[in-house]
């Protein structure tokens, strides 16, 4: 659904703190530092993830899927991928 840098990206894009993101979703501070630190998809209880994403997306951040395209257009950035290790 969501991983910890693409979390941390989309609120840095909106100038927002983890505080207002917080308050935002209607959940803790710790709450959001736990989920940035995730290093792969951020994995809790699916209601506060719906509710970090809808925050997020309200205040003006579209996320994109791995492989997914964007639909909304606009200015962004997104991730290459990384070729593999041999």
């Amino acid at each position: 659904m969501i991983t910890g840098p693409q979390m941390r990206a989309a609120r840095t894009l909106l100038g927002m703190d983890q505080k207002t993101l917080a308050k935002l979703a209607g959940l803790s501070v710790p709450t959001i530092q736990r989920m940035e630190a995730s290093h792969g998809n951020v994995r809790g209880v699916v209601d506060s993830l719906t509710k970090v994403v809808a925050a997020l997306e309200f205040a003006g951040v579209e996320l994109i899927g791995e492989g997914a395209a964007s639909t909304a257009g606009g200015r962004g950035v997104r991730l290459k991928a990384l070729p593999p290790k041999h």
